[in-house]
């Protein structure tokens, strides 16, 4: 029986927005993925003092209700679960232990490929798990050892840091995060400031 073929695509999703969203249908298509699984971040418990990031529980509802009608990408809480930093190679440890039927990708951007041989077991991630890196603004990924795929995917000019700011300055979003969340992203972040 072939593995089903599942690509993580982590970050805080603070909020999600459309951009995620296309980026993640876009790699699941071009990596050839059955499925993407949203890797919701939980916070980080250094960093509680100086952020605006809304609870765990808030973004994957965000997340959950964003991406309700599009069949391959899933939200998921898996790093919830699981020891404080979650770690990347940690995380892929777990769930390919967790899901054995299942193959898992790791999905990431070229900023974070760029700083990816300072990440925790980096070379057994590479050993272990193909990487589909995605290019960002700025960023030069340059050549990739093998195991490694670089795919064009659309740049989508939309950021969670924008979006807080927006709902900060009193201006609208509409069209930056799906319709069906915008409510709830005005409610939760326009709370974070009286």
């Amino acid at each position: 029986m072939q593995k089903k073929k599942v690509g993580i695509f982590g970050g805080s999703f603070n909020p999600i927005h459309t951009g995620h969203i296309a980026l993640a249908k876009s790699l699941c298509q071009q990596a050839g993925l059955d499925e993407v699984w949203l890797m919701v971040s939980p916070m980080n418990p250094f960093k509680k003092e100086a952020t605006d990031l809304l609870t765990d529980k808030l973004r994957l509802e965000m997340a959950e209700q964003a991406i309700a009608d599009e069949p391959k990408l899933k939200a998921c809480d898996y790093e919830f679960h699981m020891p404080k930093p979650s770690y990347t190679w940690h995380t892929l440890q777990a769930l390919s232990q967790d899901f054995p039927h299942v193959s898992f990708t790791l999905l990431i951007g070229g900023d974070n490929w760029a700083s990816f041989d300072k990440w925790f077991h980096h070379e057994d991630i590479l050993s272990h798990y193909p990487i589909v890196v995605y290019p960002r603004k700025g960023c030069d990924i340059g050549k990739v050892p093998s195991g490694v795929t670089i795919v064009e995917t659309p740049l989508l000019n939309i950021s969670s840091t924008e979006i807080r700011q927006r709902i900060k300055e009193g201006k609208s979003i509409h069209g930056m995060v799906p319709d069906c969340i915008e409510p709830l992203v005005m409610q939760y972040y326009s709370n974070q400031h009286p």
